[in-house]
């Protein structure tokens, strides 16, 4: 059942009661005052008030955070507020970034009797799977608390391309959309599917075993491969390339 909370000058309504809000994680919803409300009357034009609460909050007195275990505190890359043309985005075509700056690191993991450090440093610049972990606004700053296997690799430049994965992680360089069907018939944008195929480019140093050993990835730079449709992390390089990050085993098969 649908959970609000009114008073004079906001009503609280939990997102899980909002169906139409796809994709957003459950949080608070915040609308300004707009009036009596009736149910089924929400659309687009009547929440221009909207406030997503998405991160918590850490007081000011609190003047460091330490993450636990293999858990890592990235300070996140502000999104682009401008086109490559100059063109300022209005807040929600500004894509949600998925890089920042490693600023802390947990004490690493355990795997059997074995203490495992964490794989990633201080300084580093990540990348990271895109609904993981937990935001944290931090001195100013926002933040994200996430284990370390969620991030997906170390990013030096400001090219996608350049993805260095980690762990399991498989990076594919997507092939191209069919132009034509079968038949011959041209296909417009909408209209081509998805490939699920394509170049790896690079590959992480495999799963650790009982004995905290890598296990080497079964697929290499330059196989072409199948993998899974809905898997993994889309990208787009800065010539407009689309790239793929995903696990070793949502790569189904090595094509020849």
């Amino acid at each position: 059942m649908a959970t609000s909370q009114l008073t004079a000058s906001s009503m609280t309504v939990s997102v899980r009661s909002l169906a139409s809000f796809e994709g957003l994680r459950p949080s608070i919803v915040k609308f300004s005052p707009f009036g009596t409300l009736k149910y089924g009357s929400l659309s687009q034009r009547s929440l221009k008030g909207l406030v997503v609460k998405s991160a918590a909050v850490v007081a000011p007195k609190y003047t460091s955070i330490k993450p636990l275990g293999d858990r890592v505190l990235v300070k996140i890359k502000e999104a682009e507020e401008k086109t490559e043309g100059g063109i300022l985005l209005p807040t929600t075509a500004q894509s949600k970034p998925q890089g920042g700056e490693v600023v802390a690191v947990g004490e690493g993991k355990t795997i059997g009797e074995t203490k495992l450090d964490s794989s990633v440093k201080t300084g580093a610049q990540v990348v990271y799977s895109k609904y993981a972990g937990t935001e944290v606004e931090f001195n100013g700053s926002n933040h994200l608390i996430l284990k370390e296997d969620d991030i997906v690799g170390i990013l030096e430049t400001d090219d996608i391309k350049d993805l260095k994965p980690l762990n399991d992680r498989v990076f594919i360089k997507v092939a191209e959309a069919e132009e034509k069907t079968a038949g011959g018939l041209l296909l417009t944008e909408a209209s081509k599917e998805k490939p699920s195929i394509g170049t790896v480019i690079a590959v992480g140093p495999g799963t650790l075993d009982e004995e905290g050993n890598r296990k080497p990835l079964s697929v290499a730079p330059g196989n072409t491969v199948l993998y899974s449709k809905y898997a993994g992390n889309d990208f787009k390089g800065n010539d407009g390339t689309n790239y793929i990050a995903l696990r070793a085993s949502d790569v189904m098969a090595v094509l020849s």
